[in-house]
């Protein structure tokens, strides 16, 4: 298979990523986003992702930034990937500092309280544009997406998400819980292996289906 050529560092973190280890439980939890894309590419239509969690600042920026760059390694095309919050806050910056140790290329292009980033994980491909905003932002698709929820208490607190085609629950513990202690660095690192390698799972499994 002919992958998109991404930083050297992310395929090599990539390709370390053992799907094999993904219990079964959250193979189960996953499916409905596999089902889903399949039925797009089934149709031809293109992909809308929107990750939301309450404060669109850790979870749902590294689901977002993980699929974005997972669709393209896997050559799936017409895939655009978003992310939201209840609320608005900023993109935590160890997102953006666990992101750029595994390979990604960062830039902040604003110093306000809450940044705007450009996230790269190709020279060619465009730029991830990351910052912290509610779902329903004019900067997100309004309608013919679907909503992923990244965070139970996101799930629970958002009960409309208007104009999805579908919302489906992936959940992850938050990193948060580790702020301020010696854990931090490897608590951030490890959430954003396991959300890379369940998108992993996610995408390789759509490739064989499409080519089945």
């Amino acid at each position: 298979m002919n992958h998109t050529k991404l930083f050297e560092t992310i395929s090599n973190t990539i390709e370390s990523l053992e799907i094999t280890e993904i219990s079964e439980e959250r193979k189960a939890i996953l499916e409905p986003l596999i089902d889903y894309l399949k039925d797009k590419i089934k149709t031809n239509k293109s992909i809308r992702l929107n990750f939301i969690c309450t404060h669109n600042s850790r979870r749902s920026h590294l689901s977002q930034i993980w699929a974005q760059t997972m669709a393209a390694y896997y050559n799936i095309n017409n895939v655009s990937c978003y992310s939201g919050g209840t609320e608005a806050t900023a993109m935590f910056p160890k997102v953006g500092e666990t992101l750029n140790n595994q390979g990604f290329k960062i830039n902040k292009l604003s110093e306000e309280n809450n940044p705007v980033y450009s996230i790269k994980f190709s020279e060619n491909e465009p730029a991830i544009i990351a910052f912290s905003k509610q779902f329903s932002d004019d900067f997100n698709p309004a309608s013919e997406f679907a909503a992923i929820m990244t965070c139970s208490s996101a799930d629970k607190g958002c009960p409309m998400v208007f104009g999805c085609d579908e919302r489906i629950a992936i959940t992850y513990e938050d990193p948060k819980k580790s702020d301020g202690t010696p854990q931090q660095t490897e608590t951030y690192r490890k959430r954003s292996l396991q959300i890379a390698t369940e998108m992993k799972f996610v995408f390789s499994s759509l490739k064989q289906k499409r080519n089945s």
